[in-house]
């Protein structure tokens, strides 16, 4: 069983964006959805499993 501490970290994410809502300030581009929380850890709250649609951004 997966668990959250598996969870990969958005801000390294070439999906992750941050947003101009002070009330959901954390953004993922491939899900659609802003939330208070790291999207990471609103996916795994949500399903269970860890985010899938992870993609390290190119440096």
């Amino acid at each position: 069983m997966e668990n959250e501490k598996n969870t990969p970290l958005c801000r390294d994410c070439r999906h992750y964006y941050i947003t101009y809502d002070p009330d959901k300030p954390h953004g993922c581009r491939a899900m659609k959805f802003k939330s208070r929380e790291n999207p990471a850890s609103v996916v795994f709250s949500a399903s269970g499993l860890t985010c899938r649609l992870f993609q390290g951004k190119k440096r």
